[in-house]
């Protein structure tokens, strides 16, 4: 039927390149994007799991920064027992010195002056060894200078509330400054005994120092295997949402292809139809 009013042909053609051409910006914005999805009524769903991925992706990204910084304040306790290690053993040589009689009362002095000064500085690196200028340890001569390792810490390794590592090394720490503070008390000059004394004070806190590192060495160790589980977890997370988000290039390219004909069509069938109004014009003519 010819119609001026109704014309079918150039509503259908219309239609057809109004939808054509919605694709064809679809398209068009993927590709500019990289992203499939671009907002909420692309894919609702996939956005809403995306989202959820993408939180917990980030929160193993900060986690990872934290494991790092618990490692490295664990290993600069750990260096730091390590050179009171060192310590203790000079100063059980210096006691074996002096637990033998062949020493002369000015040798004993000599050894004990330089035992002092050993002492004075393991209740220097106790009180002073610091992370980002917090204190860790404790003094061995001043009980009110104590640092992070005397009580409970907690690190955050990752991204949900039940993923938290809290040690407590503070029962070990006191054992060490009370073994360490034992060995100030008395001195290797003034008999062969004394020497021999220090010595059994010396042992117990190698021992002291020994378990500390062997516990700060765990927690490293933990940590360790901890970021590249999260490392792991990461990827696959990341992976995830490239899965959902991302836009298949050779996909949506070829989708363009096809509703870029579609519209080049439409529009010709739109200017086609648009000229059967003419035919009316021409039976009245």
């Amino acid at each position: 039927m010819l119609s001026i009013f109704t014309n079918p042909a150039a509503m259908s053609s219309n239609n057809s390149l109004n939808r054509a051409t919605g694709e064809l910006n679809t398209s068009m914005e993927r590709l500019g994007t990289g992203k499939r999805i671009n907002a909420a009524k692309d894919d609702a769903a996939g956005l809403q799991i995306a989202t959820r991925l993408q939180g917990q992706s980030n929160g193993i990204s900060v986690a990872k920064s934290n494991i790092n910084k618990a490692s490295a304040l664990l290993q600069t306790a750990e260096g730091a027992f390590d050179e009171v290690s060192q310590i203790l053993f000079r100063m059980k040589d210096l006691a074996t010195q002096a637990a033998d009689d062949t020493n002369s009362a000015e040798d004993r002095k000599s050894l004990q002056s330089e035992f002092s000064a050993l002492n004075s500085e393991l209740n220097n690196i106790m009180s002073n060894t610091s992370y980002g200028r917090e204190k860790l340890l404790k003094s061995v001569s001043d009980n009110s200078v104590t640092g992070k390792l005397t009580q409970e810490m907690q690190f955050q390794i990752g991204a949900s509330k039940d993923e938290a590592l809290k040690i407590n090394m503070g029962e070990t720490l006191n054992s060490v400054t009370t073994s360490l503070a034992d060995l100030t008390a008395s001195d290797i000059q003034t008999s062969a005994a004394a020497g021999n004394a220090m010595l059994e004070k010396i042992n117990l806190a190698l021992d002291d120092v020994g378990t500390m590192r062997s516990e700060l060495g765990a927690g490293v160790n933990r940590l360790g295997h901890t970021a590249k589980n999260l490392a792991n977890m990461k990827d696959n997370s990341d992976q995830s949402i490239g899965i959902i988000r991302d836009a298949d290039f050779a996909a949506e390219a070829s989708e363009m292809n096809r509703q870029n004909m579609l519209a080049q069509s439409s529009q010709m069938m739109l200017k086609q139809s648009n000229q059967m109004s003419g035919l009316v014009m021409g039976m009245l003519s």
